[in-house]
């Protein structure tokens, strides 16, 4: 007997087989005739082979219920041939229970927030086995039969995951192994990959048990099956065999779509699956392309985006020339590349990808679908990211409708697009909209995945740092708190991701003046740092300079310089002395020399942190007025006047570069020039600035009160200096 696989899009009609109903189908009844027990055994058994093979044929034409009843009458036949072939006894060995129990944590219904991938339209190297298999008779009748019978069995599995429908699927599927494995085809026990007379294989069978088991998210149950899996292909064909190397991918591919992926597991894998496919395909077959995809995606991941590219090229060229340009695998690769290109920062050529996705992917699965949700939401990020603010809100709006089309108004994919249009509100300053968006988003999220999911972390923390620009300091300690507990729980306690939101905490207690709480956050956020980085990483530097700002409010100065003092260190060992981040520290050093007295020191870094920022942002930047006017209110200090109206001035001139001159800044800047002038005895000139400070002031729709006259008010010092009342 000889198996192959069947071939999608067969001409039915040049078959010379029974296409008839069911109801023509003649099942062999017992012969009292000994000399014709042969005769009607090899009837018996061409009859099975063509209904099985029908079903085939109407599997490939996409014909599911002819399929159906023809792979339901075949394996009726196949119970039947083999009562009438052995002894009771013999078929009760042999035969499958229909009523199987299997385990319930193999129950495979698909979970909602699978990987694009695994939803089937695209490869990722899972389908090495998934036609439907035909068979022809051959002489020996009892393997025959009972060969046959698994491959109904398979065929009958092969349907149920045609038509989406993984539960029976599996049930077949473990029928089938559980025949296989009985090891009587042949008269003996089989341990190997299939039935040396044509059954079907027991890798094929592995094979789709291990992709049910994937398709629902059941990492560990589909390593362990793919795992037996490579062990019987090693075993039955060597080292370099296409088995193989199928086996090995997808076993790249689980390592790949672990929770906590592994990906030098997977890249090692996927490497191991490409040399033996080259040596067997060529350089350019299908395959070789699918595992090229494959690797990139690692490269990706690991955030080597050069090499990512470099194999989305490779994959690409090859799916092309291969498959043609409007194949979805293409399409796949094109998105990959796509995204690569975005993560580099090249939008322009991200966005021609990402638009060649769409197009493919709404002509070969139509508008309405979640590929097209997704793409629209990338092109939309794309235009956000360049603050189109209008048409990345309508390329948004377009996603999320499409999205809801395709997929309901409860599915982690929505909450996704909510979540973005969140954040464009979020942007553009409008805090209450962002909020709603925010809050139904986390809606769908926790009704869809749960309280406890980590995809509600983004949002929680979200809708916590929308609380806190709103000053509404306990919702937003109350969302992070809430992230917080999810990210323990599922990442430990001592995890970049709980250290970033532990920090979130201490900023808004910071924020609140609740000084010792968010010294001791810091404090557990820093003993975290320092064990997964070490001592000298730009994240321990940070960490270090907010616990410096507690310390400050605190008014415990010295430790606060200690703590400045290292985060600077390390910021100019790992960044140069001409960043703008060191500036900061020298900033917040110079500060708390100032607080102290200490004049000197506090304009030798401010001096130094004018000099970066200048170098590094240009002389027309806010941080860069700050700093002028912190020398300038030094030099005042110091009663030396000249030279602190000298840097105000200065940065009174940047400002209106900034803001404009009818800036709140600008008129709180010429209300303490006015104050140095009138420190200085220059009455005539203090009226002047601060009646252009009022002017501002009321033009801005402040009160009077708002300026602010250094021991006095504007009326008593045109009373004192009576030059100076037309002024006034």
């Amino acid at each position: 007997m000889h198996i192959f696989p069947g071939r999608r899009g067969l001409d039915l009609t040049r078959c010379n087989l029974d296409m008839s109903p069911m109801s023509s189908f003649s099942t062999p009844t017992g012969h009292d005739d000994v000399r014709h027990g042969n005769d009607h055994a090899e009837m018996a058994l061409e009859s099975l082979v063509n209904t099985n093979n029908m079903g085939a044929l109407y599997l490939e034409a996409n014909e599911y219920a002819d399929a159906a009843r023809y792979f339901h009458r075949a394996l009726e036949l196949s119970d039947d041939t083999l009562s009438s072939s052995i002894t009771r006894a013999q078929h009760e060995g042999l035969s499958v229970s229909t009523h199987i129990q299997i385990p319930q944590q193999l129950g495979c219904k698909a979970l909602k927030t699978l990987y694009i991938y695994q939803r089937g339209e695209y490869d990722e190297g899972m389908h090495t086995f998934s036609e439907p298999v035909r068979v022809e008779a051959s002489p020996s009748l009892y393997l025959d039969c009972q060969s046959i019978k698994v491959t109904v069995l398979y065929n009958l599995g092969q349907l149920h995951v045609w038509l989406g429908e993984d539960d029976e699927a599996i049930e077949f599927f473990y029928k089938a192994l559980e025949l296989i494995q009985q090891g009587h085809l042949n008269g003996e026990q089989q341990t190997t990959s299939c039935n040396n007379k044509g059954g079907v294989s027991l890798i094929a069978i592995l094979h789709n048990l291990g992709h049910i088991q994937y398709r629902g998210g059941h990492y560990s149950k589909a390593m362990s099956t793919y795992t037996s899996a490579l062990r019987v292909a090693r075993h039955r064909f060597g080292t370099y065999h296409i088995d193989v190397a199928s086996t090995l991918n997808c076993i790249g591919v689980l390592y790949f779509h672990m929770p906590r992926a592994e990906t030098e597991k997977a890249m090692g894998l996927y490497l191991e699956s490409l040399a033996i496919r080259r040596a067997v395909l060529g350089d350019e077959h299908r395959d070789v392309a699918t595992t090229l995809n494959n690797i990139g995606r690692v490269h990706y991941m690991n955030g080597e985006y050069d090499k990512a590219m470099s194999m989305y090229k490779d994959a690409l060229r090859i799916r092309r020339m291969v498959l043609g340009s409007d194949h979805l695998d293409v399409a796949a690769t094109v998105y990959n590349a796509g995204q690569t290109y975005h993560q580099q920062g090249e939008l322009n050529k991200a966005m021609e990808l990402y638009e060649e996705f769409l197009g493919i992917a709404r002509a070969r699965l139509g508008s309405k679908h979640r590929d097209v949700a997704i793409m629209l939401k990338c092109i939309a990020q794309i235009h956000h990211e360049q603050n189109k603010f209008e048409k990345a809100m309508e390329l948004y709006t377009e996603a999320l409708v499409a999205g809801r089309e395709a997929l309901g108004d409860e599915h982690p994919e929505v909450a996704s697009i909510m979540n973005k249009i969140g954040n464009l509100y979020y942007e553009e300053g409008n805090f209450d909209a962002a909020l709603k968006t925010y809050l139904e988003g986390l809606e769908v999220e926790r009704s869809v995945l749960g309280e406890d999911h980590p995809n509600l972390t983004v949002t929680l923390t979200n809708i916590g740092q929308i609380y806190k620009h709103k000053s509404e300091y306990v919702l937003a300690l109350k969302h992070y708190h809430e992230a917080l507990a999810i990210q323990q729980k599922s990442l430990g306690s001592s995890h970049p991701n709980v250290a970033t939101t532990l920090s979130s905490i201490g900023l808004l207690n910071y924020q609140r003046g609740h000084y010792d709480c968010a010294l001791n956050v810091y404090q557990e956020v820093l003993c975290i740092r320092r064990s997964i980085f070490g001592d000298d990483h730009l994240d321990v530097a940070s960490t270090l300079n907010s616990i410096g700002l507690v310390l400050f409010k605190l008014s415990l100065c010295e430790f606060a310089l200690d703590s400045f003092m290292e985060s600077l260190r390390i910021r100019q060992l790992l960044l140069g002395r001409d960043n703008r981040d060191v500036a900061i520290i020298m900033y917040n050093i110079a500060t708390v020399h100032f607080d102290r007295g200490d004049e000197d020191e506090a304009m030798k870094f401010y001096r130094e942190t004018l000099r970066i920022e200048q170098a590094a942002l240009g002389h027309d930047h806010q941080d860069v007025v700050l700093t002028l006017q912190h020398i300038g209110q030094v030099y005042q200090q110091q009663g030396e006047l000249t030279e602190a109206l000298e840097y105000f001035e200065e940065a009174l001139c940047t400002e209106r570069k900034i803001y404009g001159s009818g800036s709140v800044k600008v008129a709180r800047t010429l209300n303490h020039i006015g104050n140095i002038y009138l420190q200085k005895g220059s009455s005539k000139e203090a009226m002047r600035s601060f009646t252009e400070a009022l002017r501002l002031f009321r033009q801005l729709g402040k009160s009077d009160d708002d300026l602010v006259i250094a021991g006095g008010d504007f009326y008593g010092m045109s009373l004192v200096h009576p030059e100076c009342a037309p002024v006034a």
